[in-house]
């Protein structure tokens, strides 16, 4: 099982950015698949998540600005992140789960760095 995260690089304040999460050897639309940021000396936090069934949350500090979305043919689940701040600054991984017979799958992507100027 592999997430490939990309898309992340250096923007000013106010650009956009689309982040991809590719996955091989697990499916996406069945997994509940979740976008994390870890700042520097900073604990990771969710950004979004989008369910098996396509609903979808962001946090709060996200809200209005990024959206989370799932592209079943490409098994690739997005985060297009728009009017960005320099405090959306930090490494973004995405993250699947779900539960199968009684057992749990999680895994992580490697990381992609968003940097945000002022």
């Amino acid at each position: 099982v592999q997430l490939q995260a990309s898309g992340g690089g250096l923007v000013q304040a106010g650009e956009s950015l689309r982040l991809s999460c590719a996955a091989s050897g697990i499916i996406f639309s069945i997994n509940t698949v979740g976008w994390y940021r870890q700042a520097p000396g900073k604990q990771r936090e969710l950004v979004a998540v989008i369910r098996s069934a396509g609903s979808t949350n962001v946090a709060d500090s996200v809200k209005g600005r990024f959206t989370i979305s799932r592209d079943d043919a490409k098994n690739t689940v997005y985060l297009q992140m728009n009017s960005l701040k320099p405090e959306d600054t930090a490494v973004y991984y995405c993250n699947a789960d779900h539960w199968e017979g009684g057992t749990r799958y999680n895994y992580w992507g490697q990381g992609t760095l968003v940097t945000v100027s002022s």
